[in-house]
């Protein structure tokens, strides 16, 4: 695939990129920014080849997923798997309209199927392929992570109406 086409697929499918990385770097919109220009660096210098043109979202999806996780373990900003696992609490300020604060509580792996999903109409085998599991992990991850975005929408729901 020669540059100009590579610049064509980064073009077209540069805000979706972008919102990926937000999403990949904690919603840190600096650091989306300096992730999405490391992955289009690897693009455009051969580092990274684009084998399926048809796939080629989800080939540039993994891109940034993974220069992301390289950048947040460097900087030591990673969640230990143990952590990622806990029982996420509620806070009491949380806005039921936050649904970006909402969304963040969910454990890692449900949060960036639900994410792929919803925000970047993936199908769930395309978010499997990206994050790198099994399709039926993938979909085991998308419906606990549906059930616990409905539990902590109507939890947010219930502690605004009780303070009000």
């Amino acid at each position: 695939m020669n540059r100009t086409e590579l610049e064509h697929i980064l073009k077209q499918f540069h805000r979706d990129a972008y919102l990926w990385a937000r999403q990949c770097c904690q919603f840190d919109d600096e650091l989306a920014k300096d992730m999405l220009q490391q992955s289009y660096l690897k693009i455009l210098e051969g580092n990274a080849k684009l084998k399926n043109p048809q796939k080629a979202k989800t080939w540039l999806f993994s891109i940034i997923r993974y220069t992301c996780i390289d950048e947040l373990r460097k900087s030591g900003k990673t969640t230990s798997l143990d952590e990622s696992y806990e029982p996420v609490e509620l806070e009491e300020h949380l806005d039921c309209t936050d649904y970006e604060g909402i969304i963040r509580k969910l454990p890692e792996m449900q949060k960036e199927v639900i994410l792929a999903v919803f925000y970047h109409q993936m199908t769930i085998s395309e978010s499997a392929e990206i994050l790198q599991i099994s399709v039926g992990t993938a979909r085991t991850h998308y419906e606990r992570g549906k059930k616990k975005l409905k539990e902590l929408i109507l939890k947010s729901q219930l502690i605004e109406q009780n303070g009000k």
